[in-house]
């Protein structure tokens, strides 16, 4: 029997079958040692084929997992040497960003979209709270829009507490299957809420004496859209480890870099000290941005601090 995996508990998951039937599913216990690498075998949005166990309280066992399209994952927050499998068989990739309450660091916006780019997940940026904006949030907020817009990711602004920008974002969702991902405290369980009356997802406000947001989604969880599409929701990150890249690639997942790359003297280029290196000429002219060129050089240095 063929399923969709709706939510992960680490243990348990709830896997929907074709005909709409939700079951109470574990993993048959040789597939933890078949080769599975990640903390996490099993993800949400993986499609699996199952055992019936018993038929009356929905029990079943899962026995494959079916090739991904791609995935998403991060550095186990257990496990510094290990992954954790974030989400399968994805369509869009949704970071949601705030300005204040807490404020989001760009080092955290670009690592996300590195992620989405090593597996070939297209990415949007939602800046939520627009309600909580001054002049001054909206200084930063177009800045974000023109540095981000400029290498190629589409920036929103949107409030879920009036509704702001939810038409524009929702036709973007629509029909896709969406990871919403984001820090804690910018507000993913309030807009989820809003689109999906009746769930009822937990939501915290931000720490008043540090400024961060306060977990409140514990597990991975997909849900329907009214009108067509899947989000899945994931535990607020405060970090964002990259796993499995190498120095020489990093480049490559930058859009205004990648485009620029055959124009490089060297194939092996790295974009500090080479000659004739068109990356560093277009930060000079202005066609690349010079904070998403320094955020570059920053995450570069750090690869070797991680020993990947």
């Amino acid at each position: 029997m063929r399923g969709l995996v709706y939510k992960s508990t680490g243990s348990w998951y709830v896997v929907r079958d074709e005909q709409g039937k939700s079951w109470n599913a574990r993993i048959k216990g040789v597939m933890k040692l078949d080769s599975i690498t990640s903390t996490n075998p099993v993800a949400v949005g993986d499609w699996v084929q199952m055992e019936i166990e018993e038929q009356a309280i929905a029990s079943a066992m899962i026995t494959t997992i079916e090739p991904r399209t791609n995935y998403l994952h991060r550095q186990s927050p257990r496990h510094k040497y290990q992954h954790h499998i974030v989400a399968a068989n994805l369509d869009l990739s949704m970071l949601i960003v705030t300005v204040k309450s807490p404020k989001t660091s760009t080092g955290f916006i670009d690592r996300c979209l590195i992620a989405s780019e090593m597996y070939h997940v297209p990415s949007i940026i939602v800046c939520n709270k627009a309600d909580l904006h001054t002049d001054k949030e909206n200084t930063v907020f177009e800045e974000w829009k023109r540095v981000y817009g400029g290498a190629g990711y589409p920036v929103l602004l949107v409030s879920a507490e009036t509704g702001l920008g939810m038409d524009e974002l929702l036709s973007m969702l629509s029909r896709k299957t969406t990871l919403v991902t984001g820090h804690s405290g910018v507000g993913k369980s309030s807009l989820l809420n809003r689109w999906l009356p009746g769930i009822n997802r937990r939501t915290q406000d931000v720490s008043g004496w540090s400024g961060k947001g306060l977990h409140t989604t514990t597990f991975a969880e997909m849900f329907e859209l009214p009108q067509g599409g899947r989000l899945i929701d994931t535990p607020g990150m405060r970090e964002f480890g990259l796993v499995n890249l190498e120095k020489a690639e990093l480049s490559h997942y930058f859009p205004e870099m990648r485009k620029l790359l055959d124009g490089c003297q060297y194939n092996n280029c790295q974009h500090l000290n080479e000659p004739q290196c068109a990356v560093k000429e277009a930060v000079r002219t202005g066609i690349i941005d010079e904070k998403r060129y320094l955020s570059y050089v920053n995450l570069l240095d750090s690869i070797d601090e991680r020993n990947y």
